[in-house]
């Protein structure tokens, strides 16, 4: 028999559901290649709660599930990103390029982290500032050491460095059994040898 959660005193049990509005739109049934939905019931105070709603219908959210959605991702993104995980940064930093040998050093520092790095954006502000927007890929901790020596560059005014991974995505198995009885992973195949051709008679 399912038992319902119960809120402890001075607080509301609160589904996961759509924010009660009378032109609220059913909440759209996930595409058949997504993961499982699970529901599960949240206990929080009814100020808070009203506090959440208000935000949403800044937002534009259409229901709290898909905010709760959003709110775990970003939460498990910076853990990912704290820990060292695989994650990707956008670093961007604005510098004086009339500082001495600075746009050197700077593409000195990218080349140092070439297997990092995937694409440099370099924007012209005004006679004497320029922007740098820099795309790297790699584990987390590299890429804050790469960000700390853009930022940390002499010449350097301003900067600021924005990681993001990818969470929650399903496990796939690397070993699966098929029908013809045995189990094998998904490596790509060596590359087959021409069979030899037999030797030219004089």
């Amino acid at each position: 028999m399912r038992q319902e959660p119960r809120a402890a005193p001075g607080q509301t049990v609160v589904q996961a559901a759509p924010v009660p509005s009378k032109k609220t739109p059913p909440e759209t049934p996930p595409p058949a290649s997504t993961s499982e939905l699970v529901r599960f019931g949240v206990a929080v105070e009814r100020p808070l709660l009203d506090a959440f709603d208000e935000h949403l219908a800044r937002r534009g959210y259409q229901n709290r599930s898909e905010a709760l959605r959003d709110l775990v991702r970003a939460e498990l993104t910076r853990d990912a990103w704290d820990r060292g995980e695989q994650a990707i940064a956008t670093i961007s930093i604005i510098y004086d390029h009339h500082v001495r040998e600075l746009t050197e050093r700077l593409i000195e520092i990218q080349h140092d982290h070439g297997d990092r790095v995937i694409s440099a954006t370099h924007v012209h502000l005004d006679h004497d500032h320029c922007l740098e927007v820099v795309l790297a890929k790699g584990p987390a901790n590299q890429l804050k050491r790469l960000a700390d020596r853009l930022i940390g560059a002499k010449g350097v005014i301003s900067g600021e460095v924005s990681g993001m991974a990818i969470v929650g995505r399903p496990r796939a198995a690397p070993v699966h059994a098929h029908e013809h009885g045995h189990s094998h992973d998904h490596a790509p195949a060596a590359p087959r040898r021409a069979p030899a051709r037999a030797a030219k008679r004089s």
